[in-house]
């Protein structure tokens, strides 16, 4: 399988069955440890940084990727650490897009 963060989000046009079960598992794999399957509905991973700036400069990169890539997650950014969740609203579930994006986003990450 190629690598998720080469790859592209393709746009969801809706009516698609979020992916379930064993659906998942070889694309959570593929993203190693920190981010969570959470009820087969979304992913989420929180991100450490020593102070403010450094997760500000993170979220910003983040939502840079966003734009590029055309998906959008949810962010919280507090002092020193970044949620991020992740699904595709248009078939309120996962699709294989969340998995590319989650992949490109460990490419921008510090560790």
């Amino acid at each position: 399988m190629a690598d998720l963060a080469d790859e592209k989000c393709a746009p969801c046009k809706g009516g698609a069955a979020p992916l379930r079960g064993g659906e998942l598992t070889p694309l959570a794999r593929q993203l190693g440890e920190g981010w969570r399957i959470v009820d087969e509905h979304h992913l989420e991973r929180e991100f450490g940084f020593a102070n403010f700036r450094d997760a500000l400069a993170f979220t910003n990169r983040v939502g840079e990727l966003a734009e590029a890539q055309n998906h959008h997650p949810d962010i919280y950014l507090a002092w020193g650490r970044v949620k991020l969740t992740l699904w595709t609203h248009k078939i309120d579930g996962l699709s294989q897009s969340d998995f590319v994006f989650a992949a490109k986003v460990n490419a921008l990450s510090p560790g």
